[in-house]
């Protein structure tokens, strides 16, 4: 899976940087963990407890409820499982941050192993850092697109 960011746009309301730092450096690391495939880093990264918000979609084998930074980070792994990895794209067109929020904008694709099938869309990410891990992972993407590729 490959990110490539194409721009970014950093900002914080706040007038306590300190957050907003520590929010920035924690969301590239989990980007960087992303692109490299490290789950056991995910699973760091990730709070013990975590809340996951991506709409369940029945069609979907890897979109389904988590909680736990193991099932989060796992996400990954499954992701890789029924998708063809050399066809994964993300790109990042924008990285905003306000103290412990942060939220990416971009493009995804790619292609589910089983079909052939491709997908690809628009995406809104939604995460919340505290203490150093992830503690929201809210995902917004085109849920058809994939549904649609992962139909027989």
């Amino acid at each position: 899976m490959s990110v490539k960011p194409t721009a970014t746009t950093a900002s914080s309301a706040t007038t306590d940087g300190s957050d907003a730092d520590a929010t920035r450096a924690v969301v590239q690391e989990f980007l960087a963990a992303r692109v490299a495939g490290d789950t056991g880093r995910l699973v760091e990264i990730f709070a013990d407890k975590v809340n996951w918000l991506l709409a369940e979609n029945p069609a979907v084998p890897w979109i389904r409820p988590r909680s736990t930074a193991a099932e989060c980070a796992a996400q990954f792994t499954e992701l890789m499982e029924y998708t063809v990895p050399d066809d994964a794209r993300a790109s990042v067109d924008t990285f905003l941050v306000d103290g412990t929020d942060a939220v990416l904008t971009g493009h995804l694709s790619g292609t589910v192993r089983a079909t052939g099938k491709t997908f690809e869309g628009p995406f809104a990410l939604h995460l919340t850092v505290e203490d150093g891990r992830i503690t929201r992972h809210h995902l917004y993407e085109n849920s058809l697109s994939i549904a649609e590729a992962c139909a027989p």
